[in-house]
């Protein structure tokens, strides 16, 4: 009887590391995809609608309709694109509408809080809502945005209770932000679920559609689901083939379950011609690390590291570069003077663990630590956090404490680059 149980063991086992090993990304479809780009309708219909609310608009006329539906295309356009400029015209037009309206209009405000959470500059977003508050919101408005400022300064507790005041389950919105919540308390069943109610709550949108499967395409690979995720990306892809962001997803999979660094590396290259973004950028650097490819890993974060160096990017890419700076661009005192400018932007535990590893690199573990026992122990961690709380742990000879961190940064280990993953199955 024993031997029968370690037989029928072992063939789980060997059944298990097959299918978690597979391959999941189609390499046919792909090829198919690259080859029949082509300009995408999403870029066309945006394009025509960019024509269309850019010409309704006379110059030196007051008008809420117009400006704000040529704004809301631009930054569809920024979504498609990637262009940051795109984001700046949006903002110069609804200040200049709420300069026209003299302030009593809280529309034109609301719309530089969605700008300014895109550019992470998340205080300045917090000032126009309160006055955009002052002027006059509905109760969705108030409640929603602000969870939005509170859930992204780290205000956990009043987003939690804008969220409560709210309670409308049936909402679109109020389900993407519950999912929201859930990832940030490391509860992903849940966060899967409310972001699929999302879906399901999308209507006849395509867009409100593919933004929440995509962000379920997200969560799944946290998961460690990249069956799932992939099938959500290809859905994406499939009602919009210019999701990049999608795309860059089966990139993702291709390069962390698949190990096919190739595919991996073509798809973020075939992205990186089609959008002005520095995003694939920092996905080809990992394709390099997982080929053990330091030179051309090298020259990838060179070139990200010169292009998110422009001041129109502001905060938007520190914790990409903290990870570069403390890592193939060995910069420490950089990441560090990155990652302090950050908490003054928002003072999360996620930001003070990046500030905590970035001591750490710059060879200051005591200094390290204090800012651990007091802003980060005991908080919810990413994976990546998790393992840099790790190491610090570990340079301080808390083994055990290390193992911990270690173990619960594994769960999330598709999310993290191949260095990463070699060291954590090194420990």
């Amino acid at each position: 009887m024993k031997q029968i149980f370690i037989s029928l063991l072992t063939v789980y086992l060997f059944a298990s590391c097959k299918n978690e090993n597979k391959t999941i990304v189609s390499a046919t479809f792909v090829d198919s995809l690259i080859i029949n780009y082509g300009q995408p309708a999403a870029i066309k219909a945006n394009e025509t609608d960019l024509q269309f609310w850019k010409n309704r608009i006379v110059p030196n006329t007051p008008d809420l309709v117009n400006t704000a539906k040529y704004a809301s295309t631009l930054i569809a356009r920024f979504n498609l694109l990637g262009d940051i400029k795109d984001v700046k015209t949006a903002d110069s037009v609804s200040q200049k509408t709420a300069a026209d309206f003299k302030g009593t209009e809280a529309g034109p405000y609301l719309a530089q809080v969605a700008h300014s959470i895109l550019q992470h500059r998340f205080k300045e977003a917090d000032s126009l809502y309160r006055i955009a508050k002052a002027i006059g919101l509905k109760k969705y408005e108030m409640l929603s945005v602000s969870f939005d400022i509170n859930f992204e300064l780290g205000k956990m507790n009043y987003a939690e209770n804008d969220l409560r005041k709210l309670d409308f389950p049936n909402d679109y919105g109020y389900q993407f932000r519950q999912s929201k919540l859930m990832h940030y308390k490391g509860d992903l069943d849940s966060s899967i679920s409310a972001m699929q109610q999302a879906v399901a709550l999308s209507g006849t949108s395509d867009a409100l559609k593919q933004a929440a499967l995509s962000n379920a395409g997200d969560l799944y690979i946290h998961a460690g689901k990249l069956d799932k995720a992939y099938d959500a990306y290809v859905q994406c892809i499939k009602m919009n083939n210019a999701d990049l962001h999608s795309i860059m997803g089966i990139g993702w999979i291709a390069l962390v379950n698949d190990k096919n660094d190739s595919l991996a590396e073509k798809i973020f290259q075939f992205v990186a011609t089609k959008t002005k973004s520095p995003e694939p950028l920092f996905k080809l650097t990992a394709a390099a690390e997982q080929r053990g490819d330091s030179a051309l890993q090298l020259k990838y974060a060179k070139t990200f590291e010169e292009k998110v160096s422009d001041t129109l990017y502001g905060n938007m890419y520190n914790k990409y570069l903290i990870q570069l700076y403390t890592g193939i661009l060995n910069q420490p005192a950089r990441a560090e003077a990155i990652a302090k400018a950050e908490l003054e932007n928002r003072n999360t535990p996620q930001t003070n663990a990046w500030y905590v590893w970035a001591l750490l690199c710059n060879n200051k573990a005591d200094e390290a630590y204090r800012v651990y026992e007091k802003s980060v122990s005991g908080k919810p961690l990413e994976g990546l956090e998790l393992y840099w709380m790790g190491k610090l742990m570990q340079s301080l000879n808390k083994g055990f404490n290390a193992k911990q961190f270690f173990k619960e940064a594994e769960k999330n280990r598709y999310d993290l680059s191949p260095a990463v993953v070699r060291d954590l199955e090194k420990e």
